[in-house]
């Protein structure tokens, strides 16, 4: 806890200027609390017995320091509510930023396993909860300590026998807060679990909403939703039990206070210990001390609302990242494009069966390779291990003879272009999508990428040419035209090494056609792999390779493995039989 707590602390750093205005005018603040009822005592008990002279004189130059505490305590509430919050702001606006960067340094590996939903909640439900912890947090806790110890310090000045019995309730209220404080603490963090839980749920809901509707499982989803939103319930339940607890408990020993205060001073008036004046001003200042007390039970929920928050955002923060370039990684320059395997082996996790197994493979700069075999032989993870989505967990990949792991992803990658069956595509519109292949493109230079991709005529038929909004994910758009877009954007990054995953797969025969056409044109002179499902987009290939589950099974053009009669004659004939 004290390395998250110091770790926290650390991001009031850039703002300390702020920091320190707001501390000081929170203090201001409880000053003048503490000094209100110090006047009030002075008016009641000692002016009002004076001269009408001295009263109406005297009268005068309190109610102008009054007037000075009323402004005073105004600008101070004005600077806290306002610089306070824009501080709280920019450090939730630097946490966000933060955790949004090192998320794009997490690899593929660590994507498999989490929901986008529960991403999204510690991006902005916990970040809220945290920042509302780091600005209010601070001003109450310092409201509350110096109430308290000025409150304790004017109590015992007025009457120590007074405030003995005041703080004989005090222990048994610290070690009842503290016990609750712990059951809190944990019950929160639940909360935030089942939180992200629901988000996740709701975001796969929604993305997936034209599936729900073509199936009607409208109920389905909705029992699905239920059951989250029951352990939703049951975690706030458990949160609210303990949380009620807490104030009730914490509200029941401020009140005993009070009752303790009454019931001495009432026996000490009666002996002539103390003065009724000073039980009505002891009570005013019980009200002082007591007040904090409550602002420290709010705290106590903020903190925990916070602070599990924190928790959850250290644990984002603190994940190594998979692929990460090493310290002396150099810059994958002018590329020919030879790519090699050599003994290659892959496995997603630790323990689990390997994917790709010694695998050895030489693509020689230029040339046209195609991928074949059945579902799960590790096509594709084959090729995800050329731009370093994955590192192998045996052998090397090499480009021009540099391993990969040698050079700096960034510049991999921009040398490596991927075409999936799966396009995605970004909210916006068709000139922002394909220019986000090359950020830095000038206008005709997306359009020629998309001249080249067979794609200019179709979007000069939409409502605003280059400028129409495409929808969520292109929704608008139908699959040959997503797939000429992402061709356009692989055109304009103009990259020498090119990979085509399935990306014809999904088209009719009309679409698949033109985008052939489109990927042919893209493919000249640059070393291409093909990833295939349909044996005819492939028959020109230089080369064409049978990945099974034992390895490289068969290569050849389609030609020779036609002749061989082994695997892809079979899967050739099943295709193609009437």
């Amino acid at each position: 806890m004290g390395a998250n707590l110091k770790k926290m602390i650390s991001y009031y750093r850039p703002y300390l200027g702020i920091f320190s205005a707001d501390m000081f005018f929170a203090t201001l603040s409880a000053v003048i609390a503490l000094v209100f009822p110090l006047v009030v005592r002075y008016v009641a008990y000692t002016l009002v017995y004076q001269d009408t002279e001295v009263i109406l004189r005297q009268i005068v130059y309190i109610a102008i320091l009054l007037l000075l505490f009323v402004a005073a305590e105004c600008y101070s509430k004005f600077f806290i509510g306002t610089y306070g919050h824009i501080m709280g702001a920019k450090i939730e606006y630097n946490m966000r930023a933060e955790i949004f960067d090192h998320l794009q340094k997490l690899s593929f590996s660590y994507y498999d396993n989490q929901k986008v939903g529960q991403l999204m909640s510690r991006i902005t439900t916990d970040l809220f909860d945290i920042t509302e912890l780091m600005h209010h947090g601070p001003e109450n806790l310092i409201l509350s300590l110096i109430k308290i110890a000025g409150a304790f310090v004017i109590l015992v000045w007025i009457n120590p026998l007074l405030s003995i019995a005041a703080f004989l309730v005090l222990p048994p209220m610290f070690l009842f807060a503290y016990h609750l404080n712990r059951r809190m603490r944990k019950a929160f963090r639940q909360n935030r679990v089942k939180i992200a839980e629901i988000n996740a749920q709701i975001e796969d809901n929604l993305s997936g909403i034209r599936v729900v509707k073509s199936f009607a499982n409208e109920a389905v989803e909705n029992y699905k939703f239920k059951k989250g939103n029951d352990g939703f319930l049951a975690a706030k339940k458990n949160s609210y039990y303990y949380m009620g607890s807490f104030q009730a408990g914490l509200s029941a020993f401020t009140t005993l206070i009070q009752v303790s205060v009454i019931v001495a001073g009432a026996v000490l008036i009666a002996k002539g210990h103390v003065a009724v004046s000073d039980l009505v001003t002891f009570l005013l200042y019980i009200g002082v001390f007591t007040e904090p007390v409550r602002m420290l039970v709010d705290f106590t929920e903020q903190f925990q609302n916070g602070y599990t928050g924190f928790e959850r955002f250290r644990e984002i923060m603190e994940i190594v990242p998979d692929i990460r370039d090493k310290e002396n990684a150099t810059e994958l320059k002018e590329v020919r494009g030879d790519i090699s395997f050599e003994n290659v082996s892959f496995r997603y996790e630790e323990n689990a069966a390997s994917v790709l197994s010694h695998i050895n493979l030489n693509v020689p700069a230029g040339a046209y390779m195609a991928l074949v075999g059945s579902s799960g032989a590790g096509k594709s993870t084959l090729c995800s291990l050329i731009p370093r989505f994955y590192d192998v967990t045996g052998g090397a990949v090499k480009i021009d003879g540099s391993d990969v792991r040698d050079v700096t992803a960034k510049s991999l990658r921009s040398k490596i272009g991927v075409v999936q069956q799966d396009v995605y595509l970004f909210v916006g519109t068709v000139y922002d999508n394909i220019r986000y292949g090359k950020p830095d493109a000038t206008r005709e230079e997306v359009i020629a990428a998309a001249k080249n991709a067979n794609a200019h005529d179709f979007i000069m038929s939409l409502p605003n040419g280059y400028d129409t909004d495409i929808g969520q994910r292109g929704i608008k758009l139908s699959g040959g035209q997503k797939q000429r877009l992402s061709i356009a954007r692989v055109f304009l990054k103009n990259p020498p090494i090119l990979i085509f995953d399935e990306a014809t797969s999904a088209l009719d025969n009309e679409s698949e056609r033109i985008v052939q056409d489109s990927l042919e044109k893209l493919a000249k002179n640059r070393t291409t792999i093909v990833i295939a499902h349909r044996l005819s987009t492939i028959k020109n290939a230089q080369q064409i390779l049978v990945l099974t589950e034992s390895g490289i099974e068969e290569t050849g053009t389609h030609d020779e493995l036609m002749a061989k009669k082994g695997n892809y004659e079979k899967l050739y004939r099943m295709q193609f039989q009437k």
